[in-house]
């Protein structure tokens, strides 16, 4: 894109933000009715609810020797305009229902938690959006994290990612474990959550990084040119499974490297590469490949990763502590499978709003319940909203199962 072209489009988003925030009264008035039904569902009720607590190294960290809970909810989209409302209140319905049925330790939002979209949402506003789920959150008394998405702070937006990235580190904030650090990694909310046994020992990390968003001065996101991991945030999590690793063999040296869990919200392009390598040996595992559950949905099956290699995976397969992976972005690729030892997850999603007529469908809503028993296993379940099993306090919309 020419200097010319840029300076121009920055004048026009200027334009845009002025106007945005000119109305942002009106749009915090018609969203009023939705933080009202935010805070009308009750608190999850726990028997035993973990309480995580600060480690020395500053992670907010779990302390238990049973079974660890967590649940994936990705591409909420949250609009928070006016003519996203009536979407966005099913999309709060829907959260609550979920997590009320399913009681987990841990909740991480994969990215796109809000979607300002102008023609979709009726704002351009991510602040109010992301206040809603925030508020939603809180009200649910679960605690939670959040990787950001190439949506949740779009450069017509009102808030940067810096702004919105504050809002889910308020200090004030009871239940979310965000924390904004390092500040010399590229971007924000680089962070790790971890859960130790009763003898200190971390039995499990899990990784929240930020996947950015457009690259190669696609700022706007139309020529899906979207960013990958950053250099320095591999070494950061190369550094951190060295330095966990080594705190547990400082205090038994015969423990064997701990389990670890990355989530973020674009995904690898190994994700591709492991899909291609199972279709094109007719949908049947392969040396690499074995399938679990789901099916790449988006047009021939493509999966929208980084336009960059970066060494995420391999760095992951070097060091042998990650198991698993966890991303959303692809709204209807929800899928399962294992390549070369490592779990490639596309989580459920949730948009009722950015796919046109994705709210009239419902094959692809739901949540990943991701659970890791004391010895380390992984198990990964892809759970459809629309099942009995999760009632809901407001009633569920009709929906057509397409698949």
């Amino acid at each position: 894109m020419t200097g010319f072209l840029l300076k121009i489009l920055s004048k026009i988003l200027c334009v845009i933000t002025a106007i945005a925030l000119l109305f942002a009264p009106i749009t915090r008035a018609v969203n009023s009715g939705n933080y009202e039904k935010a805070e009308s569902f009750e608190k999850v009720s726990y028997d035993n609810q973990l309480i995580p607590e600060l480690d020395e190294d500053g992670c907010w960290t779990f302390t238990t020797d049973r079974e660890f809970k967590i649940v994936q909810l990705t591409d909420i989209h949250i609009g928070g305009g006016l003519f996203s409302l009536k979407k966005d209140a099913k999309a709060m319905n829907a959260v609550a229902a979920m997590l009320t049925a399913e009681k987990p330790d841990l909740v991480v939002l994969t990215g796109d938690m809000v979607f300002p979209m102008p023609f979709k949402a009726g704002t351009f506003n991510n602040e109010i959006s992301t206040k809603l789920l925030i508020t939603l959150m809180e009200q649910l008394g679960v605690y939670y994290t959040v990787c950001f998405g190439n949506h949740d702070s779009e450069a017509y937006g009102t808030h940067s990612r810096q702004e919105i990235s504050d809002l889910w580190a308020d200090p004030e904030l009871k239940y979310s474990l965000y924390q904004e650090e390092p500040d010399n990694v590229d971007g924000y909310g680089n962070h790790i959550i971890k859960v130790k046994n009763s003898k200190g020992l971390v039995k499990n990390a899990f990784f929240m990084l930020d996947s950015h968003d457009y690259t190669d001065g696609d700022i706007l996101g139309i020529q899906w040119k979207y960013d990958s991991i950053h250099e320095n945030q591999i070494q950061w999590y190369k550094d951190a499974v060295l330095s966990i690793d080594a705190k547990n063999k400082a205090i038994d040296s015969e423990c064997p490297m701990f389990s670890s869990l990355a989530f973020f919200h674009i995904p690898l392009e190994e994700y591709g590469m492991a899909w291609n390598e199972f279709k094109e040996n007719n949908y049947q595992d392969t040396e690499n490949v074995k399938y679990f559950d789901g099916w790449y949905h988006e047009s021939d099956e493509k999966s929208y990763c980084g336009v960059y290699p970066d060494n995420m995976f391999e760095t992951m397969l070097e060091l042998g502590s990650t198991k698993g992976i966890f991303c959303g972005h692809d709204h209807i690729n929800n899928a399962s499978l294992e390549y070369k030892g490592i779990r490639l997850t596309y989580g459920m999603s949730i948009d009722y709003l950015a796919y046109t007529d994705l709210n009239k469908k419902g094959a692809q809503r739901g949540c990943t319940v991701i659970t890791l028993s004391p010895d380390g296993k992984l198990s990964v379940s892809l759970e459809n909203y629309y099942q009995d099993k999760y009632p809901s306090k407001y009633e569920k919309e009709e929906v057509t199962m397409q698949w």
